[in-house]
């Protein structure tokens, strides 16, 4: 299919932004603290790419960026805050594609997913990991689906909720390989853990920032990456078409955003300052060391790309038989 995340992503990678100069009215901005509202809780990837992104924020405007995690739901508390925040600039927010999904999952959403938010730049593109509880006898991808085979409704895969970038990722991987599995959705991220070490959890599809801290440690085994390379923070991690299951493809973007009706001066001038944190040395590094990709472009590019993936997860949706609430 021509029109992919990852060929929508690769027109985006490296693009640098051109953003007008922001208005006068906007010469003053931001001269208070500015709320970042994150869908998912600390520890998941959104919460680290805006720790790490509002950290940075913050030193250059010389006010604080307050990290606000709003989980719940799979990400819909935080999307319908965002949503309804005012528009004045001092609300932003870091959202994936549950962002997109939930609304397609839900028939009286509590905010439009394209038209309740302003883009303002993709911040990172991350690979999907499939990592396995300890005590799980599998060694490699094309180990799992065999196992899953073997035992059909035997075998689990936790999420972080319904519509979010684990269930999706776990959702292509049915599609894929069409292994009969039960979906078993979270709403904290550590006991998701809690869950896996015990063997409860059989595996799990993450977006390798919120899971690289257990990997290091030796806790959790991750068996694939599923994206085309291998990812630079775990070299040794085959991908899953190295593993034998090449038609598993997943990875999991993030942005930022504010609410619809922002200020374009505004608008411009985070752009122009976000991308400029994502160009250095010391925020590439930080990405990477945790899996991620830093990607960025316009806030238009962003717009595209958000209107692109609406169309393909409401195929997803359709397809994957996900039932609408």
């Amino acid at each position: 299919m021509k029109n992919t995340l990852h060929s929508a992503l690769a027109v985006l990678a490296g693009l640098a932004t051109l953003a007008a100069a922001p208005a006068p009215a906007a010469d003053k901005y931001p001269d208070r603290p500015i709320r970042m509202v994150v869908p998912f809780p600390p520890g998941a990837a959104s919460d680290f790419l805006a720790r790490t992104v509002g950290q940075k924020l913050g030193e250059l405007y010389g006010q604080q960026v307050v990290v606000d995690n709003r989980p719940g739901a799979g990400g819909i508390v935080g999307s319908t805050i965002l949503a309804k925040a005012a528009p004045d600039g001092y609300t932003l927010g870091v959202i994936g594609q549950p962002h997109i999904v939930n609304a397609l999952l839900h028939k009286d959403s509590a905010y439009r997913p394209l038209e309740d938010i302003a883009t303002i730049t993709l911040l990172a593109v991350l690979p999907n990991v499939v990592v396995v509880a300890p005590n799980l006898q599998v060694n490699s991808l094309a180990d799992l689906v065999a196992l899953a085979k073997a035992k059909p409704g035997q075998l689990n895969f936790g999420s972080a909720g319904v519509g979010s970038s684990s269930h999706l990722a776990g959702e292509l991987f049915k599609a894929a390989t069409g292994v009969n599995v039960v979906h078993v959705p979270f709403k904290l991220l550590s006991d998701v853990f809690t869950e896996m070490l015990a063997g409860r959890v059989h595996y799990y599809v993450f977006p390798l920032p919120a899971v690289m801290p257990m990997l290091r440690d030796g806790k959790l085994r991750p068996i694939a990456v599923a994206t085309a390379k291998r990812a630079s923070s775990l070299p040794d991690v085959p991908t899953s078409a190295e593993s034998g299951v090449p038609a598993y493809i997943s990875e999991s973007w993030f942005g930022a955003v504010a609410p619809a009706k922002t200020q374009r001066s505004t608008i411009n001038k985070l752009n122009a300052d976000i991308v400029g944190i994502l160009r250095t040395q010391d925020t590439r590094d930080r990405f990477q060391r945790q899996g991620a990709d830093p990607v960025f472009g316009t806030p238009e590019e962003f717009q595209s790309l958000m209107k692109s993936e609406y169309t393909r997860f409401q195929k997803l949706v359709q397809d994957a038989g996900i039932k609408v609430q």
